[in-house]
C-alpha cells in the first residue's frame, strides 16, 4: 500500500504539488492524468525518493520514506520518463547492472534476468547494443530495469509516450498483466490509456489533485443526458410524432441522412428513461424500420475537461465572493468613524482567531485519531513484511 499525506513540493515561490492526499491498494493499477505541467513528475519522484517532499508524509508498505529511504527504495521499481538507458551496454548487459544495483544475489541474477526478459519481451534482442533498438525496445528495456529484484511497487512515468499504435497496444498489455502482480502507478496525458489499463484514476491539475475515481465512474457523473443515436427507415417520416409517444421525452435531431435514405437521429429523454427499450418498443408498431441503434457515451476526456473547468468556475466564483465580501467591509468601515472602526477591526480580528483556534482543535482531535489508526495499520503492514521476506529466505 502506498499512502501520499498532505504532500506540498514549492521550488522558490512555484508551488508545484499543493497538499494532495491519496492512497494506493495492493494490486491496483492506478492512472496518474494530468497535462503537462500538473505535477505528476514530481510527485512520483517524491515517492520514489528521488527529491524530498517541502511538507508531508509518505509511507510505502507501512514504511515512512524520509525515515527509513533504503527500505521504501527496495520495494520500488521506476521507469523514468525519456528512458534514460546506458547506449552503449547490450540489453542483458543493462539488466544485469540494474540487478547489481538493486543488490539481486550473485548466484540468482541469471535466472532473475532471464525471467525479466522473458516478461518485456526483450529474448530477440538481448545481445544488441540499446542505442541500435526502436524506441518501442528501448521502452521494454527501461521497464525491464524497473522490473528486475521483484518490487512490489512499479512506478511508470509517461511509459508509452512516443510510441507507434502497435507499441503502444503491447506496452499496455504489458502492464496489465503486471498489475496482477505489482502495484502500479503509472502517469499519463493521454487519457484513452488510463481508462484502458486503469482501475483508478488521479486527477491532478496545476499541483491540485480534483479527482479520486474510477474511469467508469467518473464518466458516468459528467454524463448530462439520456440520449441515443439510432438509424432508422422512416418512409412517411412518423418518427417525431411517435417520439412524443414516449413519456419524458425531450427531442429528437437529425444528424445526417444516409445514401440509401436512412436517417440518423439523436433521440433525449430524462435519466429515468430506457430509451432503447421505448424505441425497440413504438418504431416497429409505427411502420419505423431500426437499422442501428446504440448509446451516447461520455469519454475520459470530456468528464476530465469538464471537472478542470468546473474547479476553475470554482475557484472563480470563491475569488469573486471573497472579493464582494472584502469590499463591503471596507465601504462599512469607511462610514464609521475612527472610534468605532478600530472597535469593529478589532471584533473581526477576534472573531476570526476564535474561529481559527476551533478549526485547529478539531483538526487536531481527527489527526490524533487518525494517527494511531495509521500506526497500527503500518505495524502490521511491517509485520506482514517481515512474514513474507521469512518465507523468502526459506525458499
Amino acid at each position: 500500500m502506498i499512502e501520499v499525506k498532505n504532500i506540498t513540493k514549492k521550488y522558490g515561490n512555484f508551488l508545484a504539488v499543493d497538499n494532495i492526499s491519496f492512497e494506493v491498494k495492493d494490486n491496483e493499477i492506478v492512472g496518474f492524468l494530468g497535462p503537462n505541467g500538473a505535477g505528476k513528475s514530481t510527485t512520483m519522484n517524491m515517492i520514489t525518493g528521488y527529491i524530498e517532499p517541502t511538507k508531508g508524509k509518505i509511507f510505502v508498505n507501512g514504511y515512512e520514506i524520509s525515515k527509513e529511504p533504503n527500505k521504501v527504495k527496495k520495494q520500488i521499481g521506476y521507469m523514468p520518463e525519456g528512458t534514460p538507458l546506458y547506449q552503449e551496454l547490450t540489453v542483458r548487459e543493462f539488466i544485469n547492472y540494474m540487478a547489481s544495483l538493486k543488490r539481486v544475489k550473485r548466484k540468482e541474477r541469471k535466472e532473475k534476468v532471464d525471467k525479466v526478459l522473458e516478461q518485456t519481451g526483450l529474448k530477440e534482442v538481448e545481445k544488441k547494443q540499446i542505442r541500435k533498438l526502436s524506441r518501442g525496445y528501448k521502452q521494454r528495456v527501461s521497464l525491464a530495469g524497473a522490473l528486475i529484484g521483484d518490487p512490489e511497487v512499479l512506478i511508470l512515468d509517461e511509459p508509452t509516450v512516443g510510441l507507434d499504435p502497435k507499441q503502444i497496444t503491447e506496452i499496455r498489455e504489458l502492464i496489465k498483466k503486471l498489475g496482477k502482480k505489482h502495484t502500479v502507478i503509472l502517469s499519463s496525458h493521454i487519457l484513452s490509456e488510463v481508462s484502458q489499463i486503469c482501475e483508478k484514476v488521479i486527477i491532478i491539475n496545476k499541483g491540485k489533485i480534483l479527482a479520486v475515481d474510477t474511469p467508469e465512474h467518473l464518466e458516468e457523473q459528467f454524463k448530462e443526458e439520456n440520449s441515443i443515436y439510432v438509424t432508422v427507415e422512416d418512409k412517411k417520416n412518423k418518427i417525431a410524432t411517435v417520439c412524443k409517444k414516449i413519456n419524458n421525452f425531450k427531442e429528437s435531431k437529425l444528424i445526417k441522412t444516409n445514401s440509401d435514405g436512412s436517417k440518423q437521429y439523436l433521440l433525449t429523454s430524462e435519466k429515468n428513461v430506457d430509451l432503447r427499450k421505448e424505441v425497440f418498443d413504438l418504431f416497429p408498431k409505427n411502420n419505423i424500420n431500426i437499422l442501428e441503434l446504440k448509446k451516447t457515451e461520455v469519454t475520459l476526456e470530456d468528464a476530465f475537461l469538464k471537472l478542470i473547468n468546473s474547479k476553475e468556475k470554482e475557484m472563480k466564483a470563491k475569488e469573486e465572493k471573497e472579493k464582494k465580501e472584502k469590499a463591503k467591509l471596507e465601504e462599512k468601515l469607511n462610514n464609521m468613524s475612527k472610534d468605532e472602526r478600530k472597535k469593529e477591526v478589532k471584533r473581526i480580528k477576534k472573531e476570526e482567531k476564535q474561529k481559527a483556534k476551533e478549526e485547529f482543535d478539531k483538526q487536531w482531535k481527527e489527526d490524533i485519531e487518525k494517527a494511531k489508526e495509521e500506526k497500527e495499520k503500518r505495524k502490521k503492514l511491517k509485520e506482514k513484511n517481515k512474514e513474507n521476506n521469512k518465507k523468502g529466505g526459506k525458499k
